[in-house]
């Protein structure tokens, strides 16, 4: 079984986000890069579906060169390939990503290895579109199912799950097709010693699709205005009970 994973190289923040002085891009210069959390869980998915059934796992990315070292994280998972699809230092929305990796698609087919499956996060975690899978699938005439949190596959078969507040929804769809899966489908393992020496000495294919100019325009980043609280010492120990008392009856909680 032939399955593509798409991953993005987002921005890693775990603190405060800093957006550089032009407005175009997050400040990454105190933190660094990852794949986004949901297409964590489809690389995971896949390298699980593969261990089942058989097959291969070709993990697909567009982006800089430097998105090489996101590919190696997800060989270093378990993934069986590497495809790096160069950007070219374009700024690439969600209709010129999605042609970008449909032609993927369609030379892979047309090298007689065309994907039975293509797992793709929910959203990326940078810029949410939601649109890249849907947009794929769309371009390649194949059935799209978004939002999965659990997934069978069987006799060329995909059976799809997607929760929501008022239950479930379970989709069938014949393969090929594109499945964009939500964070906690699965849990990621951790890559072991030797899968990141075999990552570390891989060979990455690399491409330079042309660019699709989409008649959208990013204007520039804005970090939203944070909300600062304050918290007021009503006094100590007992001389701040009448206090204490006060303000709970202002809140209506004494009767």
């Amino acid at each position: 079984m032939e399955i593509g994973v798409c991953v993005k190289r987002v921005p890693q923040v775990g603190g405060r986000i800093v957006v550089t002085p032009d407005g175009q891009d997050v400040d990454t210069r105190m933190s660094g890069f990852a794949i986004s959390p949901h297409e964590e869980c489809a690389v995971e998915e896949a390298v699980q579906i593969t261990e089942r059934l058989g097959g291969r796992v070709s993990v697909i990315t567009l982006g800089p060169p430097e998105a090489a070292e996101q590919l190696r994280d997800a060989l270093a998972l378990g993934a069986h390939r590497a495809v790096l699809l160069d950007s070219g230092g374009q700024e690439w929305g969600p209709a010129a990503t999605a042609a970008a990796i449909a032609g993927q698609a369609r030379g892979q087919a047309e090298a007689g290895q065309g994907y039975d499956l293509l797992l793709m996060g929910n959203e990326a975690a940078d810029t949410g579109d939601y649109q890249v899978g849907v947009r794929v699938a769309h371009a390649l005439g194949w059935p799209c199912v978004t939002g999965i949190k659990h997934l069978e596959i069987d006799s060329g078969q995909a059976r799809a799950r997607r929760d929501n507040p008022a239950g479930a929804e379970t989709f069938q769809v014949t393969l090929p097709a594109v499945i964009s899966v939500k964070e906690g489908i699965n849990l990621p393992r951790y890559p072991s010693l030797p899968g990141r020496l075999r990552a570390k000495r891989a060979a990455i294919e690399r491409s330079q699709p042309q660019w699709q100019p989409e008649g959208l325009r990013k204007q520039a980043l804005r970090v939203p205005e944070e909300t600062h609280q304050q918290a007021t010492v009503l006094g100590t120990g007992a001389g701040a009970v009448p206090a204490l008392v006060a303000l709970l009856d202002e809140l209506g909680v004494l009767k």
